[in-house]
């Protein structure tokens, strides 16, 4: 992986299984303690954003070394969330992306364009986004519906 150019999910999902697998650290990796240790990482990402305001796209007033902080516990999420994911048998990428072609059905572009508000305020897209996807679920799994 090192020198490449691209990582997927499943190349994290692996390099996760076998950290752990090395330290002997699975039988820690409970779906309760990861969760905690995502909501700990999220946390501390917040730390960085906390009272500075709003801050421009690029973060052009950030040093290196603030950006790198960053990329640090931006990894640090990323990598529990994916964890978490395959401890409870979540096939993370696939579950993205049905959950972006829900959101296109709750917030079509020409209802929803320049607007902030929830869903729910377009009774027709509500409705929409109650009907069943026609593949996959949640976990990914082609075979269910949700």
């Amino acid at each position: 992986m090192a020198g490449e150019s691209t990582v997927t999910l499943d190349d994290l999902r692996k390099k996760m299984e076998e950290f752990a697998r090395e330290r002997d650290w699975n039988q820690f990796h409970s779906p309760r303690n990861l969760l905690l240790a995502l909501v700990g990482e999220v946390g501390e990402l917040s730390e960085i954003f906390q009272w500075k305001g709003e801050v421009p796209k690029g973060l052009p007033d950030w040093n290196e070394a603030e950006k790198e902080h960053l990329g640090e516990e931006l990894s640090d999420v990323l990598l529990y969330l994916v964890r978490l994911s395959d401890i409870c048998g979540v096939d993370l990428g696939k579950a993205v992306l049905r959950k972006m072609e829900l959101n296109a059905r709750k917030y079509p572009a020409q209802q929803c364009k320049s607007s902030s508000k929830k869903y729910t305020h377009y009774s027709t897209i509500h409705e929409l986004s109650r009907e069943p996807l026609k593949s996959g679920n949640e976990n990914g799994d082609e075979n269910k519906q949700s």
